[in-house]
């Protein structure tokens, strides 16, 4: 692991200028701190937020801090379809090359409530939002060849399953059981979505980026918190969460190792249920049917 405050170069010195990047939930936490090493490399930043007012102060603090006046943010919902569609049709129409989508955004352990199209919520926007965004943007993708879609899971994967037969959690919901489902789909996805993509230029990846001091532990029980705050020498900053985000990013060294899941910057294991191709084809299709598009 790389030092607190060490800009993330050790891996690659690679410049990235006339690259585009987009960032799901990059106004805060990880999210920012990645933003604000690929700006540093000169790349193209389009920073997607749900809460745009953050993000601009966000860009304005990554153009002041990097000199990359290359940072756009645009608003995105990912628990409302029609936001994820919108979103996607300015990419496309505004864009002529996307190299790297990096679905960082997510929910965790929140109460129980749904999207704008009744998914429960952390399936809904770690794994269904993601999948339709990279479904609407996969073009552009492949025509910007070589190009790299990194999903952010967590290792909180190994607690869950998928519950093909209660996926919106709506006979039984437990906050940590819906956040471990939704981040085993992540890697299912990374997994089944780099299989289809074999031979098209376009690497996937997922990874743990550890456990980091962000926003998401805001629907924690005091508890909870009280007890990652004595973790605290133990946990991630922000900046040391993105590591492998980045690594994953940037590292050239990565040809063969699509579809894997990483952690500290290296290929990791995962669960069992992660490593499920049958499972990963059927949650494929199900994802499908839930958000009625055809992705072949």
């Amino acid at each position: 692991m790389g030092g607190k405050g060490q800009p993330l170069q050790k891996w690659s010195a690679k410049r990235l200028d006339g690259q585009t990047i987009l960032i799901t939930g990059a106004n805060t936490g990880i999210g920012k701190e990645t933003a604000r090493d690929l700006a540093r490399r000169g790349a193209v930043i389009i920073m997607a937020c749900r809460d745009t007012e953050k993000g601009e102060a966000a860009a304005k603090e990554i153009t002041e801090e990097t000199g990359n006046s290359y940072i756009v943010v645009k608003k995105l919902d990912l628990a409302d379809t029609k936001s994820i569609q919108e979103f996607a049709k300015q990419i496309n129409e505004e864009y002529q090359h996307l190299n790297i989508l990096i679905n960082n955004a997510g929910v965790m352990m929140c109460p129980y409530s749904k999207t704008v199209d009744g998914f429960e919520l952390q399936f809904g926007v770690n794994h269904l939002g993601h999948f339709l965004l990279t479904y609407l943007l996969i073009d552009l993708i492949k025509q910007s060849t070589p190009s790299r879609i990194i999903n952010v899971s967590s290792t909180a994967h190994t607690m869950g399953g998928i519950n093909f037969d209660d996926l919106n959690s709506e006979k039984n919901y437990s906050p940590m059981k819906a956040y471990a489902q939704s981040k085993l789909a992540n890697i299912l996805f990374t997994r089944e979505l780099a299989r289809k993509l074999e031979g098209a230029g376009v690497l996937v990846f997922s990874l743990h980026p550890g456990v980091v001091r962000t926003e998401l532990s805001r629907h924690l029980n005091p508890a909870v918190r009280f007890g990652l705050t004595m973790l605290r020498p133990f946990t991630k900053s922000p900046s040391e969460g993105a590591e492998t985000t980045l690594f994953c990013a940037v590292a050239e060294e990565l040809e063969e190792e699509t579809g894997q899941y990483f952690a500290d910057c290296k290929r990791a294991n995962c669960s069992q249920a992660a490593q499920d191709d049958e499972k990963a084809k059927k949650l494929w299709e199900v994802s499908c049917q839930m958000l009625e598009i055809d992705w072949q």
